[in-house]
């Protein structure tokens, strides 16, 4: 058996899986082992290169991701809440690395992945991309030294696709700030506006979301005060760094202990 780690794909086909398949195919420190897709799904059965229109690869498409996980070392997941939370017991059980670049989890689904984390590595981040990752801890900074005088808004645009907003990585962004503030993002985050809504109240954190064409990702995080305004920016261009910094969260958990973990971890930030 190959000593580089084994990696399975769910949600092979969709626009993410697409990018995680071709990231790992063409990898030389981990190689695919599997893709699963839901029962029902036109690629199940078929072979997973042949599907994304290339050369067979010997990778047959699955609808039964226990026995995917069990012959993997890693398995990455850019699926939905649901999808997830079923995938987290079942990689737990056959002990392998769980990746989650899922978006759009509530708090207590969130929280339904503790028991998963008792038995196997669990790496979730709301964005795998390193550049991402600096803005969040930039963003804790920045909060700290500034007291609420400045308003903080975080502003996020994705394409028109996306079925979830505000943005895993805008409620990161925010986490981070509420953290900076020494606050709960629960009781000072400020959405939805819409009509008369009156003025914003002080230590609030704001969210924006833009949705329109095939805008990849941007975030900007705006401290507004009276006369000045900073504003730190992150803008993704390509995918492949969402699947690089995957790929890389497969790898480093390799190592790890059972557990929860962020792309912070991963960074060492």
């Amino acid at each position: 058996m190959t000593e580089i780690p084994g990696i399975t794909i769910t949600g092979a086909s969709g626009r993410m899986g697409h990018m995680l398949l071709k990231t790992v195919s063409e990898s030389d420190r981990a190689h695919l082992v599997g893709a699963v897709e839901q029962v029902g799904h036109p690629w199940v059965g078929l072979d997973v290169g042949e599907a994304m229109g290339g050369r067979a690869n010997g990778v047959i498409v699955t609808d039964d991701p226990l026995e995917a996980f069990a012959v993997s070392q890693a398995v990455i997941d850019f699926t939905a809440p649901s999808a997830t939370l079923e995938y987290a017991a079942l990689a737990a059980q056959a002990r392998t690395v769980h990746v989650i670049g899922t978006t759009g989890m509530s708090d207590a689904e969130i929280a339904k992945l503790e028991p998963a984390s008792r038995h196997a590595v669990i790496v979730r981040a709301g964005n795998m991309s390193l550049g991402v990752n600096l803005l969040t801890k930039l963003t804790e900074k920045v909060a700290a030294a500034l007291d609420a005088d400045f308003d903080i808004e975080i502003i996020e645009a994705h394409h028109h696709h996306k079925v979830d907003a505000p943005s895993g990585t805008a409620l990161m962004l925010g986490e981070a700030a509420a953290t900076g503030r020494g606050v709960d993002l629960a009781n000072v985050r400020d959405v939805g506006r819409d009509g008369i809504t009156g003025a914003r109240k002080r230590g609030d954190i704001g969210f924006t979301a833009i949705r329109g064409g095939d805008i990849v990702g941007e975030h900007d995080v705006l401290f507004a005060a009276a006369g000045e305004r900073i504003i730190l920016r992150h803008m993704a261009t390509d995918r492949g760094i969402f699947a690089r910094g995957a790929l890389k969260a497969a790898l480093w958990g390799q190592t790890q202990k059972p557990g929860h973990y962020s792309m912070i971890d991963v960074l060492g930030l």
